[in-house]
């Protein structure tokens, strides 16, 4: 008996597993219609969807920080997440009213469910992953499988969400994102008593304890501040992008702040200096990888042949690719690295996340092909979009997994939650970053869109387009593969790297 709990797993996990997989359908299936609902429904241009996705999905990744703050002080991780499944149901809802009111009354009701879903994830998204470690005691050998297991319900969550959100009217698709969200909200509720104990049979999660006047300003400033933001354009008619200068803002702050830290040792400062400059990088990574939502799906809509015997497949479906793909990839990628390791050949840090931005690159490297000399109104064989996704996969299991482990293991520990903090915000930066670089895509619906500009070069079709991030991302990876070795000295690295393929990013 005692064996068979040592080598299993408590059924907790499996609980968590659900909660989790039915929230990733939400996020990724409203996030699957998201540009598509902006360009058709409410009729804006794609330069504006295309920024309006990047400040939401970067604000997406900075509120965990507030909401992680308040679970430690007050609210405990329980409560946490049913505040934030609440708020997230509750801004799926009004993206389906939005949907419904249409171009005359629906951007004001967006505004609201994108706030609501953005400090909803904040509460939700870091508790919830806190909790899987929680059901298991200290060092445990286990716990590498569990967040395996977990991160396999993220993807699943992930995979069938675009397929059933996309196959509707858009109301229909935001209505489907919410009622997922309940349905993992409801089981989180009524099996929260039974399932979230240790193998002791302590219950697990933070307690809660009473908000005081500072942490409610707090929240409601918060919600007060996103939504005011998120509307600053449209209430002042303005062209500045105060998102953007909040995240970048953050981003450049960051460094001074931690830098100025007077009791670094000269070992801590290069170790820190290693992570700025793959968070660096890495926002080059996922300001291309993140077209996916974005310049990806118009492309998919309009100018990819989806037709197969007779039945035109919805444009959203390509974005379950990647979840597909890293459920399929992922064993393999362990295997290799196993391989290479054995024989004392595993690529470092620095090295694998230069591979990955490779990938990138050459994705955009297969659909630069497909694309060139493509005339307006012209399509591609859908299988260079599926290719494409299929490598930057490849690309993602190189260089996500290295992340969070990364900070953990450089960072020193009295500074560990600043920094851990830099990485969410980093995330942050590229997604809004991924919403610019979409906005430069060339042409429209109509196609009449006419040319866009990027640091004095001129955009005219898709292929050049693309070789934007080819040259964007192949110059990344050239650099840091040069900048390896120099980075390797500076962490000074008495780990063993790992081969752990959590894709924690999602």
């Amino acid at each position: 008996m005692s064996e068979k709990i040592k080598t299993g797993h408590p059924k907790g996990l499996y609980f968590l597993f659900f909660t989790e997989m039915w929230e990733r359908f939400s996020y990724y299936g409203m996030r699957a219609i998201f540009i598509l609902f902006m360009t058709k429904i409410l009729m804006m241009k794609d330069a504006d969807a295309s920024q309006i996705y990047g400040s939401y999905t970067g604000l997406v990744y900075l509120t965990p920080l507030l909401g992680g703050y308040l679970c430690d002080k007050f609210l405990g991780n329980r409560r946490s997440i049913v505040i934030g499944g609440l708020l997230m149901a509750l801004g799926q809802f009004f993206m389906f009213l939005s949907a419904s009111a249409g171009a005359d009354g629906g951007v004001s009701l967006m505004w609201m469910g994108l706030t609501a879903i953005i400090i909803g994830n904040g509460f939700f998204k870091p508790n919830i992953s806190t909790m899987v470690g929680q059901l298991y005691p200290a060092n445990d050998r286990r716990i590498d499988s569990a967040f395996t297991i977990f991160y396999m319900g993220i993807n699943l969550g992930a995979f069938f969400s675009p397929l059933i959100c996309g196959s509707m009217d858009f109301k229909w698709g935001f209505l489907a994102a919410c009622i997922g969200m309940l349905l993992g909200l409801v089981a989180f509720v009524f099996g929260q008593k039974k399932y979230l104990i240790s193998e002791e049979g302590k219950h697990i999660g933070l307690p809660v304890k009473k908000l005081d006047a500072k942490s409610i300003g707090m929240i409601v400033g918060s919600i007060a501040i996103i939504f005011f933001m998120l509307n600053f354009k449209q209430m002042f008619k303005s062209d500045i992008d105060i998102i953007s200068y909040f995240i970048y803002g953050a981003m450049v702050a960051m460094p001074i702040i931690i830098f100025s830290d007077k009791s670094l040792s000269k070992i801590e400062t290069q170790r820190i200096t290693v992570i700025f400059i793959l968070v660096f990088f890495v926002i080059f990574f996922w300001g291309a990888f993140e077209q996916a939502g974005a310049s990806l799906t118009l492309f998919a809509d309009r100018q990819t042949e989806r037709t197969i015997f007779g039945w035109e497949m919805p444009a959203s479906y390509f974005q379950s690719v990647n979840p597909l793909a890293v459920i399929s990839l992922a064993p393999i990628m362990t295997i290799v690295w196993g391989f290479l390791y054995a024989r004392k050949l595993e690529p470092s840090s620095p090295k694998k996340m230069a591979i990955g931005l490779a990938m990138v690159a050459m994705g955009y490297v297969v659909i630069a092909i497909a694309v060139k000399g493509l005339g307006i109104g012209d399509k591609v064989s859908m299988w260079w979009l599926i290719g494409l996704y299929i490598i930057h996969t490849i690309g993602e299991l190189c260089l996500s997994p290295i992340g969070l482990s990364m900070v953990s293991k450089l960072a020193p520990l009295r500074l560990s939650s600043l920094m851990m903090g830099t990485w969410f915000l980093a995330n942050a930066a590229a997604n809004k970053f991924a919403g610019t670089l979409s906005s430069l895509i060339p042409g429209g619906e109509d196609g009449k869109g006419g040319a866009t500009h990027f640091i004095g070069f001129q955009i005219t079709n898709l292929y050049e387009f693309f070789v934007l991030f080819i040259i964007m991302s192949g110059t990344a990876a050239a650099i840091l593969f040069v900048l390896s070795s120099w980075l390797e000295k500076r962490m000074h690295n008495d780990h063993v790297e790992g081969v752990d393929l959590e894709v924690e990013n999602r």
